[in-house]
């Protein structure tokens, strides 16, 4: 009965509806139900405080974490954002075996509503300095708006994005160095097996922490270099360094003593050339070495290098004239340019062949225990000390012109001849191996010959100078994949597909031989055009050859503008320089004009940049700066820091041995270029004060800014 009575009302209605006024009565019958859905929703739904209250508890829980194992940030759906730069990583934790070459995705984030002060001045130490800067064209507003429109690279990211206002800051590192994010993704997966990590908000350097240093206390004393030398002091240990690189446990939070006999500022180039300091590279085996070689002698207080001397009798000209002679295709410094000098017995042969520009990194192994690697910096050389047993060197495949290995006294043919097949991949195709040795067995002549056939390499020379008597072999990588379907024996077996030839860093070596690039878009098809046509060469494999030269414009407008003349550097006192942030190379080829060599180093975290810098005929390498690097103390002169520090938040466990590092590094009287954000320069400023640094200039404006600084002799 009830039900009848309800549905009177509502079909009188609908009767009425049917009139010609109908359809008005339509529309507020719909309006009215609307409503009511309306009303109930809100009445039985959670209310609009207590949703605020659960979204406000969001900030302490760490980013969601994709498939692939990467923090990923929220997107707003509304405001499409552009690729750019990331200057506040938070990083997954990567572990080692992680690949030296990978590059980490693209990732969209929000903005920042944290409201940060604007053109904060934090100290200008040097005022007739910061004048000349101001003078020149601050970086902060010349520079800033070029950076930030002319010298964009799509996709430089690390993880997460930042404001858009960094898109027209001080950063020298251009959006993306490699746009195809896809191709990143497939990277990434080997770390997505490796465990994750909640993401540290934080501040980078604890802004109330107070350092007190200490001297270390190690076996190698002055000349110590962590990751490779043992730190323990007992005399019962026969060998002071490690077979393979191994860090300590604990992050070092040391400093490293100088010279107990004294440090003096070491000999400007070219002079070093000549001579230096015994005093700066002493040590007990050195002297007693010095005696019984006659390309160096103990002259006083110095160590003095007669010219054209060498190990080789007739001199180091003649050596390297005989090898033109017999292979006419090798022209040093023309089209040979990045050589691998392994094992570092005479630094001759790197000095004779700066002359040729000719760039060789010098290979310093681990059981080098005359310290000779350190001899050569001093003297201006570029050189690194690595141990090479088991694990790939920390260089890209197919990169080096040449490699020399000069009585390197390294079996070849053990191990399944591992060492040879690591020179394979990291020898540029048709590439040369050069060989020399005063005493080989008729064993060992053959066992190379077996091995040196089975990688295909061909012998182009083998013979016994008339003059120095010293035997040279000379081999050359095939430069197509056709020699290797040609041998007998399938072994070393071909590398499987999935098996990255880049994979550097912690990395064994594998026994079997990549593949030889074929199609024209692949690195490795073409050798390099001569020197020095070859720096501003981009082949058709690299990507963003327009933002390449834009960003060799800019590196060289922030050198002539500021660097050069802005911030009181005397260059004619540099000479070892390193790019602890290195990208395209740009920075180092901003540099060729004056007498300095350029270590550039390309973090394991970053987009794998390092094949194109080797492309332009300059050296780096790959490191992870988490890590000590593998160098002497006091090796340069010079560091250069381009939003390094920003790019370590959750990747290192204390932030601050970066800065222990390079005070190790960085020899007294040596500079440090630091651009990065604001926020972390401050802190930073008051870490180097506590080392006794001298602040020579600091400016922040709009969130970046730089700051120069210079070392002291000053030990606790």
């Amino acid at each position: 009965m009830g039900l009848k009575k309800m549905g009177l009302p509502i079909a009188r209605f609908g009767r009425q509806a049917k009139r010609s006024y109908g359809f008005f009565i339509k529309f507020a019958s719909v309006t009215i139900l609307g409503l009511c859905f309306v009303f109930v929703w809100y009445m039985f739904s959670p209310s609009a405080s207590s949703l605020t209250s659960q979204r406000s508890t969001f900030g302490e829980m760490a980013e969601p974490i994709s498939e692939r194992g990467q923090i990923r940030k929220s997107r707003p759906s509304a405001v499409p954002i552009k690729n750019k730069p990331d200057l506040n990583l938070g990083k997954v934790e990567e572990k080692k075996g992680v690949n030296g070459s990978l590059g980490l995705d693209a990732v969209d984030g929000p903005k920042d509503n944290k409201k940060e002060e604007k053109g904060v001045k934090i100290v200008k130490v040097n005022e007739k300095e910061a004048k000349q800067v101001e003078e020149k064209g601050s970086e902060t507003e010349d520079l800033e708006s070029e950076n930030g429109k002319e010298n964009e690279v799509e996709g430089e990211s690390e993880e997460g994005k930042e404001e858009e206002e960094e898109e027209n800051t001080m950063n020298g590192a251009l959006d993306g160095t490699e746009g195809d994010v896809d191709q990143a993704d497939e990277s990434i997966e080997i770390k997505a097996k490796r465990g994750k990590k909640q993401k540290f908000t934080g501040p980078l350097f604890d802004p109330k922490a107070e350092y007190g240093w200490k001297l270390c206390s190690t076996r190698s004393k002055h000349n110590y270099i962590p990751c490779i030398d043992f730190e323990a002091t007992s005399k019962r240990m026969k060998s002071y360094r490690h077979h393979e690189r191994s860090c300590p446990k604990n992050p070092l939070m040391c400093l490293v003593p100088l010279p107990h006999e004294g440090y003096r500022t070491p000999v400007s180039w070219p002079e070093s050339r000549e001579k230096i300091w015994y005093k700066n590279v002493a040590h007990p085996k050195l002297a007693q070495y010095a005696k019984t070689q006659n390309w160096v002698v103990e002259s006083g207080e110095y160590l003095t290098f007669p010219q054209n001397q060498s190990e080789l009798t007739g001199g180091i000209a003649h050596y390297l004239e005989s090898i033109e002679e017999t292979v006419p295709d090798i022209e040093w410094g023309k089209n040979i340019r990045t050589i691998l000098d392994i094992g570092c017995i005479d630094s001759s042969f790197g000095a004779f062949l700066s002359d040729k520009n000719a760039f060789t990194l010098t290979l310093g192994l681990k059981d080098d225990l005359v310290d000779l690697a350190q001899v050569a910096l001093e003297r201006g050389f570029p050189a690194i000390v690595s141990p090479f047993g088991t694990r790939r060197l920390p260089f890209p495949s197919g990169t080096f012109d040449t490699i020399h290995c000069g009585e390197c006294q390294i079996h070849w043919q053990s191990n399944g001849g591992k060492l040879l097949i690591e020179m394979n991949r990291i020898l540029r195709p048709a590439g040369y191996l050069i060989m020399s040795s005063k005493h080989d067995s008729i064993e060992d002549d053959e066992a190379m010959s077996k091995l040196t056939a089975s990688v295909g390499w061909n012998v182009l020379a083998h013979k016994t100078d008339d003059v120095s008597d010293i035997g040279i072999r000379i081999y050359q990588k095939p430069e197509s994949n056709e020699i290797y379907s040609l041998r007998r024996k399938k072994v070393p077996p071909m590398c499987k597909d999935n098996e990255n030839a880049d994979a550097a860093w912690y990395v064994p070596i594998n026994s079997c031989l990549h593949l030889i690039p074929s199609a024209i878009e692949e690195r490795g098809t073409e050798w390099p055009e001569e020197w020095p046509k070859r720096l501003q060469t981009f082949p058709d494999w690299m990507n963003n050859r327009d933002k390449l030269v834009s960003d060799t414009t800019h590196w060289k407008s922030i050198f002539e503008k500021s660097y050069l003349t802005g911030m009181g550097i005397n260059w004619s006192t540099i000479r070892n320089v390193m790019d602890m942030h290195a990208i395209f190379g740009s920075f180092a080829a901003a540099l060729l004009q004056q007498k300095v060599w350029v270590m550039n180093v390309v973090p394991v975290y970053a987009p794998d940049t390092l094949p194109i810098i080797f492309e332009r005929g300059l050296i780096g390498i790959y490191h992870d700066w988490c890590e000590p690097f593998g160098t002497y103390p006091r090796s340069y002169d010079l560091l250069h820091a381009d939003h390094l520090f920003s790019r370590l938040k959750n990747r290192c466990k204390q932030p601050v041995t970066i800065v222990v590092e390079m005070d190790r590094i960085l020899r007294p009287g040596g500079w440090a270029i630091i651009r990065d954000k604001g926020e972390i320069l401050k802190p930073l400023e008051a870490i180097f004060r506590s080392l006794n640094w001298e602040i020579r200039m600091t400016f922040v404006q709009n969130k970046e800014g730089i700051l120069c600084i210079q070392k002291t002799i000053w030990r606790p």
